[in-house]
């Protein structure tokens, strides 16, 4: 076998172990898909009444509270950002990262800091890269999050939210994240959480048009805010959470399908280089023996005359 042949039949069966790699990584994306999207339509229905219970105390008195009340001149935001743990996906976690830093250019243009959460081994090495500051950082669950990891990044945004902002709290809390709208469509969003704007969760919820109903507050408006504001922040990023892994599965799945069709064309196009090649060595291998029969030949003549 000649050096370009075998050449050839190695990359050969370097592109098939590929293949079969990203293949198995496909299938594994797609089945947790739907395990994702049950999460995620599970997780919905509570996000959206948790909203409507804000907006429906919100609107039922006249309480200032940080989950619904805008600073007079807002000077500092939080803001969440959801990445991937792991690569392969696709422009996933670039996309993601690329909105955040779009929003964050909007509130430094706005005069306001910007104190940067990071959720994903992807978005902390970005950062870490350019030596940017991360107020703080959570790894190790973007593919399968639990409400447990929502409530442990939920605290110190709560934390945050609640605290002066000259003692390094923050007027606003916005949070990005890859919003699953289809297998074929995963779009990165940023929605500021806090302060809640009103209008836009009636619109969220459904009930731009709904007339609410008169409450009282026991034991007060204010405490009954001041319960909630962690259930709606919690609610709210384990909603992102889930919106996320799904996207990221749906991202993972489709990038592995192009990898594995493009194995799958290197190697046609490997194995057409191969076969002209195996083709070239005969065609020479037949020339060198009809060449040496004719010497031969020749050879045995010139012996006998």
């Amino acid at each position: 076998m000649g050096a370009q042949l075998r050449v050839y039949k190695r990359r050969i069966r370097s592109v098939t172990a590929t293949k079969k790699i990203t293949k198995a990584m496909e299938m594994i994306a797609a089945s947790r898909i739907v395990k994702a999207q049950r999460q995620v339509a599970a997780s919905t229905p509570y996000a959206t009444e948790l909203t409507r219970a804000v907006t429906a105390v919100a609107t039922g008195s006249t309480t200032k509270h940080p989950l619904t009340t805008e600073a007079e001149a807002p000077t500092r935001a939080a803001v969440l950002l959801i990445t991937s743990d792991r690569g392969l996906a696709g422009g996933y976690s670039s996309n993601a990262i690329k909105a955040a830093e779009r929003l964050s250019e909007r509130l430094r243009g706005e005069g306001k800091e910007v104190d940067t959460y990071i959720v994903g081994r992807k978005g902390v090495a970005y950062y870490g890269f350019r030596e940017r500051k991360v107020s703080q950082s959570w790894t190790g669950f973007t593919d399968s999050p639990t409400y447990a990891d929502a409530k442990q990044v939920a605290a110190p945004l709560i934390e945050a939210i609640q605290t002066e902002t000259a003692e390094g709290g923050a007027d606003e809390l916005h949070i990005v994240f890859t919003e699953f709208v289809s297998m074929m469509t995963q779009t990165p969003v940023d929605n500021r959480m806090l302060p809640l704007s009103l209008e836009k969760a009636q619109d969220e919820t459904g009930g731009k048009d709904e007339i609410l109903p008169l409450f009282d507050f026991e034991p007060s408006a204010e405490d009954v805010l001041d319960a909630l504001l962690p259930r709606y922040v919690e609610s709210r990023i384990y909603n992102a959470l889930l919106q996320s892994a799904a996207s990221e599965h749906a991202a993972r799945r489709r990038a592995m399908k192009s990898a594995t069709d493009n194995a799958g064309e290197l190697i046609k196009s490997l194995s057409r280089l191969a076969n002209a090649a195996r083709q070239a060595e005969i065609t020479q291998e037949i020339s060198e023996i009809v060449g040496g029969s004719s010497a031969l030949a020749d050879a045995t003549a010139g012996s006998d005359k």
